[in-house]
């Protein structure tokens, strides 16, 4: 993605252009609320730059706002709160048109024990257990799982994330989900910062960052919605 927008604004501005991101993303996890920003001596509007940007950019990739911001913003550094969700189809079948974007689980899943360790990972802790690489202390305001139909939702918001801790977080649900590990366990888990401890990292094509913060303000961008409220680095 960064490379296709270096290009593309490099074209319609008329000069090397390089973008910063919120949060860094492997191939397979998907960004509805991503937030970069850029320099530019360009004379174009915000309006007219966006659309231009759109019209030459591929069609898994657009941008859904711009405006303008000061010289001490930084999308990744002035963050102060990132959202990502994962969601997990529970059902017969698979759906073909929404694989891209959902893990894919036959067989059920206990809804009540997932919801339960979800609100045991709330709180400012050491999450090395799930992280892919170094590990750290981050701080975690949220976490819980919702449902749509056959589709189970899990919502994790933080200050920040540990490259891979989503994906560990969601690996190690999907065990306590399955009844390998109890609910009680994931305390000890936690507190190991042994990531061999932890579930394995669930696919990447079912996470997906959601929303910014940047103090009062989020960036949020749905699949239904574009409003002003509006990574894991994975």
């Amino acid at each position: 993605m960064q490379g296709e927008l270096e290009r593309v604004l490099a074209e319609i501005c008329v000069e090397p252009v390089r973008v910063t991101g919120a949060g860094r993303t492997d191939a397979g996890v998907h960004a509805t609320g991503q937030v970069i920003n850029f320099r530019t001596a360009s004379a174009l509007d915000g309006g007219a730059l966006g659309r231009g940007v759109n019209a030459l950019l591929p069609e898994d990739i657009a941008i859904s706002r711009l405006e303008e911001v000061g010289d001490e913003f930084h999308a990744r550094f002035s963050a102060t709160g990132r959202t990502y969700e994962y969601r997990i189809r529970c059902a017969p079948q698979r759906d073909p048109l929404e694989g891209h974007r959902e893990l894919w689980l036959p067989g059920p899943l206990d809804w009540d024990a997932m919801s339960q360790a979800a609100g045991a990972l709330i709180g400012r802790r050491d999450f090395s257990a799930f992280a892919r690489g170094e590990g750290g202390v981050r701080e975690v305001r949220r976490a819980g799982w919702s449902r749509d139909g056959d589709v189970h939702i899990f919502e994790i918001t933080a200050d920040a994330f540990l490259r891979g801790m989503v994906r560990g977080i969601v690996g190690t649900m999907l065990w306590i989900g399955r009844g390998k590990t109890a609910v009680a366990d994931l305390e000890a888990i936690i507190a190991s910062g042994d990531r061999a401890k932890a579930g394995p990292s669930a696919p990447a094509r079912g996470l997906c960052l959601v929303a910014v913060e940047y103090g009062e303000r989020t960036r949020r961008k749905l699949r239904s919605e574009d409003d002003d409220n509006d990574n894991e680095d994975e």
